[in-house]
Order: C-alpha cells, then sequence, then structure tokens
C-alpha cells in the first residue's frame, strides 16, 4: 500500500489525538492532516513533538464549511472522522447537534466525492444502538442483532442519521471516475487519560468526598481504553485500503470494545481512582426509576426556567437510562474483518488511567507525595 496520506477530523479531541499519534507508526504514510475547529496550545506542542517520517500538517477549520473541507480533502487517501458533538445532558441546542453531527458529516462526504478520496471511516457511538430505556438489558450484543435507538435525544439521533448517511454513501462514483468505500465504528464508552468526562467526575469527587453515584450503579458496561478504540480505527483504514480485506468490510458497522471487565461505571470510577483515596458515595441511591422521573422534574423545571435562568440539572433522563442499564457488546466482528486485538491491558489501561488521575488529584488538592492512604 504504497504512499498515502489521512485526513482527521477532530484532532485535538480525546480519541482523535490518540489516533494521529497512532497513525505516526504506520509506514508508507506522507502526510497527516490533522483538522479541528481550534487546536489547544499543549495539543500543538504533542503534535510537535511526534516522532514521524510522516508530515504532520494542523489545520483549523469548521466543519461546516464545505469549500473549505473540500481543500483540506485534496490528495488525500483516507479520512478518519472522529469530529462530532457529544452532548449527554442536554446542554446544547438540538440544531447545533444535528448541524455539526450530521450537515458537516454530509459536507465532508460531499468533499470526499469532489477530491476523489476513496475511503472514509467515521467513528460512530454504541449509543446509535442503544440504550432507548433504562429497563434495557444487552449482554455481548452483535452487529447481526441490528439493534437501533428509538430516543429522540439529539445525540444519538444525530449519531444514527450520520451514520446511516456513512454506510448507504458507500460505493458513490468519486469524481475521477473511483469508488468511496465507508465504514463505521461505534465504540463503548471511552476512558482513559485525558478524559474530560473522568476529570469531571474525578473533580466532583474530590469536591464531595466522594465519587457519587447516581449515574451508574446500576449499569453493566464494558468501556474501551482510548487507545485500544484508535487502533481500531488505523486498522479500518488499513482494511480499507487493502483489496483483499476491503470487500468484508465495505458499508459495515462494528462494536469496538475491549478486555476491560463489564462493570457498572461507578465500579469502572472506583478501579481508576482508588489509589488516591477516592471512595465511592455509600448513602442511599434512589433506583432507576425514581431517578428517570426526577430527571424528568428537572428538565421541566430547566425548561420554565430558561426566559430568565440558565439552570442546568445535575442529571437528565437521559444521561440516567445511558448510565443505569446492562448494555454489553461483543468486538468479534471487528476481531474477524478488521483483524483487532486490544493493544493495551485492562491492567495497563488501568495503571495508566490511575496515572493521570494521581496527577489531577495533586493538581486540586496539593501536592501528594505519596498516595493517600
Amino acid at each position: 500500500m504504497p504512499g498515502w496520506s489521512c485526513l482527521v477530523t477532530g484532532a485535538g479531541g480525546f480519541l482523535g489525538q490518540r489516533v494521529v499519534c497512532m497513525l505516526t507508526q504506520e509506514e508508507e504514510l506522507q502526510e497527516i492532516r490533522a483538522l479541528d475547529k481550534v487546536f489547544r496550545p499543549e495539543t500543538r506542542e504533542e503534535f510537535a513533538k511526534l516522532q514521524t517520517k510522516a508530515k504532520v500538517t494542523l489545520l483549523e477549520g469548521d466543519i461546516l464549511d464545505a469549500q473549505y473541507l473540500r481543500r483540506a480533502c485534496q490528495g488525500i487517501s483516507v479520512v478518519i472522522h472522529t469530529a462530532a458533538i457529544i452532548d449527554v445532558m442536554g446542554d446544547i441546542p438540538r440544531e447545533t447537534i444535528m448541524d455539526v453531527n450530521l450537515k458537516g458529516t454530509q459536507n465532508l462526504l460531499e468533499a470526499c466525492v469532489q477530491a476523489s478520496v476513496p475511503a472514509f471511516i467515521y467513528t460512530s457511538s454504541v449509543e446509535v444502538a442503544g440504550p432507548s430505556s433504562y429497563k434495557e438489558i444487552i449482554v455481548n450484543g452483535t452487529e447481526e442483532e441490528q439493534r437501533e435507538n428509538t430516543s429522540s435525544h439529539p445525540y444519538p439521533y444525530s449519531k444514527k442519521m450520520v451514520e446511516k448517511a456513512v454506510l448507504a454513501a458507500n460505493g458513490r462514483t468519486l469524481k475521477d471516475g473511483g469508488t468511496l468505500h465507508t465504514c463505521s465504528l461505534r465504540p463503548m464508552y471511552i476512558y482513559g487519560e485525558g478524559s474530560q468526562f473522568l476529570s469531571y467526575i474525578i473533580i466532583n469527587a474530590l469536591k464531595n468526598n466522594a465519587i457519587l453515584t447516581y449515574t451508574g450503579k446500576f449499569s453493566i458496561a464494558n468501556p474501551v481504553y482510548v487507545s485500544n478504540g484508535a487502533w481500531a480505527h488505523v486498522l479500518a483504514a488499513r482494511g480499507l485500503r487493502d483489496p483483499k480485506k476491503s470487500p468484508n468490510i465495505q458499508g459495515q458497522f462494528y462494536y469496538i470494545s475491549d478486555d476491560t471487565p463489564h462493570q457498572s461505571f461507578c465500579d469502572l470510577v472506583y478501579h481508576l481512582s482508588k489509589d488516591w483515596g477516592l471512595r465511592l458515595y455509600s448513602g442511599w441511591i434512589p433506583p432507576p426509576p425514581l431517578l428517570y422521573w426526577l430527571g424528568f422534574l428537572l428538565e421541566v423545571v430547566s425548561f420554565l426556567l430558561r426566559p430568565i435562568y440558565n439552570y442546568q440539572p445535575p442529571f437528565t433522563r437521559h444521561l440516567i437510562t445511558v448510565s443505569n442499564t446492562v448494555f454489553t457488546f461483543s468486538y468479534k466482528k471487528a476481531q474477524r474483518d478488521l483483524g483487532y486485538e486490544p493493544l493495551v491491558s485492562w491492567e495497563e489501561a488501568r495503571e495508566k488511567t490511575s496515572e493521570w488521575i494521581g496527577s489531577l488529584v495533586q493538581q486540586h488538592k496539593g501536592t501528594l507525595n505519596t498516595k493517600i492512604q
């Protein structure tokens, strides 16, 4: 697979950064174009330090700018599209989410057609499959089951509509007469050092002297470590470019998990942070049905106050649904078609994430020379 180039959107994000870093190890890769709306100074510094033969080009531009995307795609062999607005709390207007997630992806697909980019990999989400209700129970689900989230919440709805658009674009004729090949990856909840969501939970735990458990105590999930999620994207890029593997991958979607133990979200946070003295909240937690209706009341209060005050509820019905269900999926199809095997074990992932959490603890509680006993 001689001389190729890759555009990564959302390259300044949690997953996108890892994808860029992992691509630098790919043979014959001549250029990586890292696209995001804005890059933080520390991200620019990290990319500048990358040891790679490939040219790394940072592009700052809006995914809603169709002309800019067309220029960014010129001469590119593979697009890895990780950029998206993620919203579980209902903080962001529905129109904004649909514009960026759906319209932005449609712009990018059209740019690929016009610039004759033959391979397109989309970072979807397990939320395309659900859960649609806190009562839903899925254990080791597979792609063959064709599950679809029926929620009207803008984030899972947008991801579902985008994935349909991406897979429907498979087989489109490119401007140069070639063919566009697409596939979609559905990672589980992604954790690891640098996670904004984990950072939010840990900082709140430090303020409250405990890890609050109303969003996760009653769940069973199989999260994926960020480097393993990024590795699946690299393998998908290899696969779509390999004529022998490509027919099996084209137009397909894949669940991406790893060997992180199936556990509740609260237990995951506890196992990642216990070395630093953080403990789970031990008081009474309302069961999911009560939490769900409390979430509904909080949303009503937020809606009624909106003309005079921007009240952000501590949790919503959507958050309770996604964080208090039994919802796990197998990665066997990715193993079969992409050759996917997790690069990082649970033990190593836990250790690396725990070290990062330790730096957060030090930052917010003062310098700690020894672990809290």
